[in-house]
């Protein structure tokens, strides 16, 4: 099913596996594109259980028929943990996805959160700027894949914090609003100036944030999410997105 309402298009997918599927069907369809054209393509992904599913379908569906030697990695946001901690984004890919593919490790841009998150979060930053387009004095992304907790959160913008969305800064340090544990994460402005922005949400847990995104009648993190210049989609599964059909 695929509709729009109040400027937000969204697909639902019966199963948080044809979700998948189809969204990574489309984003191989952007990486062809963009290696016809003998371009790069930068793509910042995210962590949880949804976008884990995505980057298992790419590695087993098309871990070999992609030129993913065009493709730069990054990361929305990083718990700032070691590389090969449990809770870390980057080990999450790199189990699922980076190692079972052939990509240059200078294509591997992860937020390292082993460092000490103000610095690494001005490291980031710099990083970002020199491999990334640059429109309205911003870094422009190919690509955002962000998740939305139940709370309406996106990356590491929690309620509690949306001031990022508005922040001057590219990355920003800020703390999980439960366990106080620093995380290293892009801002609103960063994503509002991506080409495309795509929202993987799933589960009945996460049916009424939705519903209320959709109906404006909320002001959670994610509701702040409209690219300036590019594109939105929600991908939803069929609970997830039941009160918006």
């Amino acid at each position: 099913m695929e509709q729009n309402k109040l400027n937000r298009s969204f697909r639902i997918f019966k199963t948080p596996f044809d979700l998948a599927k189809a969204f990574a069907q489309e984003l191989v369809n952007d990486i062809n594109a963009a290696a016809e054209k003998q371009s790069s393509f930068t793509i910042a992904l995210s962590g949880g259980n949804t976008p884990a599913l995505l980057y298992s379908v790419l590695a087993e569906k098309y871990g070999s028929s992609v030129d993913w030697s065009i493709v730069h990695f990054f990361w929305g946001d990083e718990r700032c943990v070691p590389p090969d901690d449990p809770e870390s984004n980057f080990w999450m890919v790199f189990v699922k996805l980076l190692s079972k593919i052939d990509i240059p490790l200078q294509n591997i841009h992860r937020i390292a959160g082993e460092n000490i998150p103000e610095i690494e979060a001005e490291r980031y930053s710099e990083e970002i700027l020199r491999n990334t387009r640059i429109f309205n004095d911003l870094p422009v992304f190919d690509h955002i894949v962000l998740g939305m907790g139940n709370d309406g959160h996106t990356v590491s913008v929690f309620p509690s914090n949306k001031e990022l969305l508005f922040s001057d800064k590219l990355c920003d340090v800020t703390s999980h609003p439960v366990t106080r544990k620093k995380r290293v994460t892009i801002t609103g402005k960063v994503i509002n100036n991506s080409d495309a922005v795509t929202f993987l949400v799933t589960g009945h847990s996460k049916a009424r944030t939705v519903e209320r995104i959709f109906k404006k009648e909320s002001d959670f993190p994610a509701s702040f999410i409209r690219p300036l210049h590019g594109k939105l989609e929600w991908f939803l599964d069929a609970e997830a997105g039941k009160y918006i059909q």
